[in-house]
């Protein structure tokens, strides 16, 4: 039996009906794969999560933790963890990426960190996550002189990196620690009539650094800012957050640089995933998302004198003109 036959007698089964429609909604940098299903004037979304590949208990345990506090994730209707399927309340289809534009920015961004501030206060002792812990920092910067230096540039790792690495790590692990999302983005947040932003894509939470978030969200991988867009937006997290006790005793001043150094910690990451997808998984679109990224690292690491060999060192490499 096919994979989408099982799909198939799975929904008939739950749904006690074949009256349904079955269509692709959408697919994402891991083996999961979502359709959309309508039934009886509603739609739903199927989670397709093959269980060889993926495991679908770490969604439905956050996803269950983040609906009973309120925060706006979809409500699990049914689900089969043998067969990898889960069948979701829709969101729909406008993701914060295609309705953003710069008369909509301030109120949809507005929404997307009241949100922030929303799972950063669901508590920590309700939840078993993983800890965002030196091991797991390291291992998500190692990806960068495997995948971005060495297999995408073919340059030799500079003896520094570790250095820098180090004080990237410390930087997180010296920050209030609260429920992280850990790819809260413009692709992973859908506008909602009612309560938006929808959340999705939430399966690797993590308890870890309380900048982590909102740098993902406005240092997007898929879409940048003015400055002094950033600035404002900054200022209004860190009003929201210190009313909820998130930031007691914590200077702008200081989360900004927790903020930078948060970004660059993760765009050096994602450097390597992007190019770790494209030539280990044989998905080359994010290639055209590297520009971006690379230019978050640049102009961060040109701003801290810590991080000046770093800066340097990408601004030598002439292979790397060539993406931008």
């Amino acid at each position: 039996m096919t994979r989408l036959n099982e799909i198939h007698h799975w929904l008939e089964d739950v749904l006690s009906s074949s009256g349904y429609q079955l269509d692709i909604a959408s697919a994402d940098a891991s083996f999961r794969r979502y359709f959309r299903v309508t039934f009886k004037r509603k739609t739903l979304i199927l989670m397709d999560a093959p269980p060889e590949k993926e495991n679908t208990q770490p969604f439905i345990t956050i996803a269950e933790f983040l609906y009973q506090n309120n925060v706006h994730v979809p409500k699990i209707e049914a689900q089969n963890t043998q067969m990898g399927f889960l069948l979701l309340s829709d969101f729909g289809s406008k993701a914060y990426l295609d309705e953003l534009t710069t008369d909509s920015a301030d109120t949809l961004y507005s929404l997307a960190i009241n949100s922030i501030v929303d799972i950063q206060h669901c508590p920590l002792n309700t939840i078993d996550l993983p800890h965002y812990d030196r091991t797991l920092l390291q291992q998500e910067l190692d990806l960068f002189p495997t995948w971005f230096l060495d297999k995408h540039l073919s340059v030799t790792t500079p003896d520094f990196l570790q250095d820098t690495f180090d004080i990237l790590i410390n930087n997180a692990l010296e920050q209030p620690k609260v429920v992280v999302h850990r790819d809260y983005h413009s692709r992973n947040l859908m506008h909602t009539a009612e309560n938006s932003p929808g959340i999705i894509d939430f399966q690797d939470a993590v308890i870890g650094p309380v900048s982590y978030d909102l740098v993902s969200l406005l240092r997007d991988c898929y879409i940048s800012w003015p400055d002094q867009k950033l600035e404002q937006w900054i200022k209004y997290y860190f009003s929201q957050a210190q009313k909820q006790d998130l930031l007691s005793n914590v200077s702008i001043e200081q989360f900004t640089r927790w903020f930078d150094l948060m970004g660059l910690q993760r765009h050096i990451k994602v450097l390597g995933i992007f190019a770790r997808l494209n030539y280990r998984d044989n998905k080359p679109n994010y290639m055209n998302d590297l520009p971006l990224t690379l230019n978050y690292v640049r102009k961060v690491s040109g701003k801290y004198p810590e991080f000046h060999q770093l800066h340097d060192f990408l601004s030598q490499q002439q292979s790397i003109v060539a993406i931008e």
